[in-house]
């Protein structure tokens, strides 16, 4: 049963200006430490497409949420890692991981799928929320 959809578009340029005018303010207030740890290793130009991607799968995730990033769910609630392979996933914490609780039917397990893509100054981010 899928419980949401959700997908953003977003300019790589946009989040290099962010990072660039706010630094580690942005990157502390919007990203948690394993994310943080995962791509200051990257070379300057992946790294900022690292950012930008897990920028699109936060405001992504939070659509598919069905609320936004409003009210108790933050940016930095909403967690994008890799594994070994280099596939994404996506951990809730905080106000994000209990809006998802709230949406989940009992007796279900809520799964989260995320594809991360970016081409030509575009980063593209999207989530299916779904329960088993």
């Amino acid at each position: 049963m899928i419980l949401g959809i959700g997908s953003d578009l977003c300019r790589v340029s946009r989040i290099a200006d962010t990072l660039e005018k706010h630094g580690e303010r942005f990157v502390t207030r919007c990203f948690a430490p394993d994310e943080r740890a995962a791509l200051e290793k990257r070379g300057a130009d992946t790294r900022i497409a690292g950012y930008a991607k897990r920028w699109a799968a936060k405001e992504a995730c939070a659509k598919a949420l069905g609320l936004g990033i409003r009210d108790d769910i933050v940016l930095r609630d909403i967690i994008v890692t890799n594994d070994e392979a280099g596939k994404p996933h996506l951990t809730l914490a905080g106000g994000a991981a209990k809006r998802l609780a709230d949406i989940t039917p009992a007796g279900m397990t809520a799964k989260l799928d995320i594809s991360l893509s970016d081409e030509d100054g575009l980063a593209l981010a999207f989530v299916v929320i779904s329960a088993q």
